[in-house]
């Protein structure tokens, strides 16, 4: 799985995508409220991780999300 941060321009928000491994979207949420993004996609076990990943990564990087080692 994949995320990228997204610098938003005039009136349309920043925002956050998640695409999985073949860069199918799997979530599309503005940076400012990811909480039921993130739990509609099954990650609420992981949305301490992602809030705060999401705070530090610069716009316009792809990251791959791992989790505790895992992919």
């Amino acid at each position: 799985m994949y995320i990228i941060k997204v610098k938003g321009i005039a009136k349309i928000p920043d925002y956050i995508q998640l695409r999985d491994e073949q860069f199918t979207l799997l979530a599309y949420f503005r940076v400012d409220r990811p909480e039921k993004s993130i739990e509609k996609c099954g990650l609420s076990e992981h949305s301490e991780y992602i809030n705060e990943l999401i705070k530090t990564m610069p716009f316009g990087v792809i990251q791959k999300l791992t989790f505790n080692g895992n992919q």
